[in-house]
């Protein structure tokens, strides 16, 4: 029996392709459906993506489609520098059957699907956290009947790591500041996998190349999608490979004690030049903040094992079966 019901919230996106794969071939996730939301690309294409990937690597898993934009904002112009026009840098897709698209909306999805196991599902969000927050707003009372809420978002400055879009911002949180403040203020337990540790965390292309070698039809897959997005890497970081942004939450899910967590509440500024940006008020500190005092603490990752994650994502691809 699965250990992890998950619920992947995506935008896909190559780092969500390489996370989803993670996703289908580790024994001890069961996949009940992927929602996807804007961000790396439209909903358009996102939502096509989710349904090319889900059809090829999880075969009967559904798609439902989401958000198209943030609560309050415009939706950001597509990231085709980085993940390619298509989103999933430009590999051809060929004729793999997509999954199918459930007549829910995704915020609907969650809903139903948290309501029909109680204390069972985990929300895995790795874009614009829209679609979670016009969950609450449907349905408040799901919070307590999540069993947690993992993001792949945020940057806290440990070690100097700061925003990627922005000096203060990560792109995902703002995607969508407002959903997201919103999201980490309900009372779910939430753990945030954010540039801090995604960072510290890098596929090299020898790496890269061992699991295209070995990995048969998905490690094959995993080099493929990367290619346009190791050159955005090298060009904009001068990195031999490629931060591990979105298989990090998936790898939190599986070993979080691959991970040194911070406890406390966390808001997001969603005004002024630094909206976006994530600030934690560590459980330790004593003085008041009443911004965040009456919040639920978040788990924010402050420390990783990279190694280790490596490790872990490597013998899931490349495992016999």
């Amino acid at each position: 029996m699965s250990t992890h019901k998950l619920i992947y919230d995506t935008d896909p996106g190559v780092d969500d392709a390489m996370a989803l794969v993670f996703q289908a071939l580790h024994p001890d996730i069961e996949l009940l459906g992927l929602t996807s939301v804007f961000g790396n690309a439209t909903i358009e294409t996102t939502t096509h993506n989710a349904r090319f990937l889900a059809g090829r690597f999880a075969p009967g898993v559904p798609v439902a489609r989401g958000a198209a934009a943030p609560l309050k904002r415009a939706a950001p112009q597509p990231l085709a520098w980085i993940h390619g026009d298509n989103g999933l840098g430009n590999i051809a897709l060929g004729a793999t059957e997509h999954a199918p698209l459930d007549a829910r909306p995704a915020h609907r999805f969650i809903v139903d699907t948290v309501r029909a196991h109680p204390g069972e599902v985990t929300l895995l969000a790795v874009g614009p956290l829209t679609n979670l927050a016009l969950a609450l707003a449907e349905d408040p009372q799901i919070a307590p009947l999540v069993k947690q809420v993992v993001i792949m978002g945020g940057a806290f400055g440990t070690g100097g790591v700061l925003g990627n879009v922005t000096p203060a911002a990560e792109a995902n949180i703002l995607g969508d500041p407002d959903a997201a403040d919103i999201v980490f203020g309900a009372a779910w337990p939430v753990a945030i996998v954010g540039l801090d540790v995604t960072e510290r965390t890098i596929m090299s292309q020898d790496y890269l190349a061992s699991i295209r070698d070995r990995g048969a039809a998905a490690g094959r897959f995993v080099w493929d999608v990367s290619r346009h997005y190791e050159a955005f890497h090298q060009q904009s970081a001068q990195l031999q490979g490629i931060y591990v942004h979105d298989s990090s939450a998936v790898a939190y899910v599986l070993a979080p004690h691959l991970y040194t967590t911070r406890s406390g509440p966390v808001r997001v500024l969603t005004d002024g030049i630094a909206v976006g940006q994530t600030i934690q008020k560590p459980s330790t500190m004593p003085v008041p903040a009443p911004d965040w005092d009456k919040r639920p603490d978040c788990q924010v990752c402050v420390g990783v094992d990279a190694p280790g994650m490596l490790a872990l994502y490597e013998s899931t691809i490349c495992a016999k079966r």
